[in-house]
C-alpha cells in the first residue's frame, strides 16, 4: 500500500478544523439544548450568532476531513465558510451598533474564528493554485 505523505500545513489545518468544529458543536449545543451551567454561563448570547456556530461546526469537521482526504471541494468549502463567519460578524456587529446586548467574548471568539478560517481557506487556496487546479471549484 502506498502512502501518500501530506505537508505539515495539512496535518495542522486538518486537526485545527477538527477539533474547532468538535468544540463548537460540544459548546453550543450544550448552551442550546441543555438548560444548565452552560447556558447560565453564556451570559447575554445572541441567537442567531450561537445558532450559526453551532450550525458551521458540523462543517468545520467535515471541511476537516476533506482537508486531510486532500478533497476537491475542500478548498470551495472552506472559503464558503470564512465568507459566512464574516458575515455573521457583520450583521453581529450591527446587532451591536443597534444596541443590542452581547458578551465581550464573543467578539473575541468570532474573531479568532473569522482569522482562523480565512486562514484556512487561504492556505487550501494557495494549494489549488500551486496544483495548477485554479480554475472553477
Amino acid at each position: 500500500m502506498i502512502t501518500k505523505k501530506r505537508p505539515a500545513w495539512v496535518w495542522i489545518a486538518a486537526i485545527i478544523a477538527v477539533a474547532f468544529g468538535v468544540m463548537t458543536i460540544k459548546s453550543g449545543g450544550s448552551v442550546l439544548f441543555i438548560d444548565g451551567e452552560a447556558r447560565r454561563a453564556a451570559g447575554n448570547y445572541v441567537d442567531f450568532v450561537l445558532w450559526f456556530n453551532f450550525s458551521a461546526g458540523f462543517f468545520y469537521v467535515a471541511t476537516g476531513i476533506g482537508i486531510w482526504l486532500e478533497k476537491a471541494w475542500a478548498p470551495a468549502a472552506a472559503i464558503i465558510i470564512a465568507t459566512l463567519t464574516l458575515l455573521v460578524f457583520g450583521a453581529f456587529g450591527i446587532h451591536i451598533f443597534y444596541g443590542g446586548e452581547y458578551e465581550q467574548r464573543t467578539v473575541a471568539a468570532m474573531t479568532l474564528r473569522s482569522v482562523v478560517w480565512i486562514a484556512i481557506a487561504w492556505a487550501q487556496w494557495c494549494q489549488k493554485v500551486e496544483r495548477g487546479t485554479s480554475g472553477a471549484f
